[in-house]
């Protein structure tokens, strides 16, 4: 079969990154992939009991689906397959992360309380961001499936 390589998923997938970018890859997939397990781990401190704390809605729901999208989107970003989707649900979160958690802690105990306790959403955030801009990088299952694409049209 062949692939048409001006598709909109080859340019979905298509990465001109060079291979280092397969450590920003590993440390935002592990990160991810770690705290969406944790989720399920620790419901009470890290899943349902603290998105009740911090009041996002329906947190029966929302912490278990939040962990699924960590879960998977972070083994996506290890393998370096579908990166630039996989990093949409992720930046998403972390946006939802900082205004429910740090927004809240800039108000009550100033910037730098804040700064630090942040430190972690942000990197995770431009991470993130990073990947959704550049792509999976030159070794990733992304590259390689454009390379094969190209190979064959």
């Amino acid at each position: 079969m062949v692939v048409n390589p001006s598709s909109p998923m080859t340019r979905v997938l298509a990465t001109g990154a060079p291979a280092a970018t397969l450590l920003v890859r590993l440390v935002v997939g592990a990160v991810f992939l770690s705290e969406g397990i944790q989720k399920f781990l620790f419901p009470a401190a890290l899943g349902v009991g603290r998105f009740a704390k911090i009041g996002i809605p329906w947190p029966g729901f929302t912490a278990p689906f939040d962990g699924v999208f960590e879960i998977g989107c972070g083994f996506l970003i290890l393998l370096g397959l579908a990166t630039r989707l996989a990093s949409v649900p992720l930046v998403i979160d972390m946006l939802v992360a900082i205004a429910t958690t740090k927004l809240p802690m800039l108000f009550k105990g100033g910037f730098w309380a804040m700064a630090h306790e942040a430190r972690t959403d942000w990197s995770m955030l431009l991470g993130a961001t990073f990947l959704l801009i550049v792509g999976g990088g030159s070794w990733s299952i992304d590259a390689w499936l454009t390379r094969e694409r190209n190979r064959r049209a």
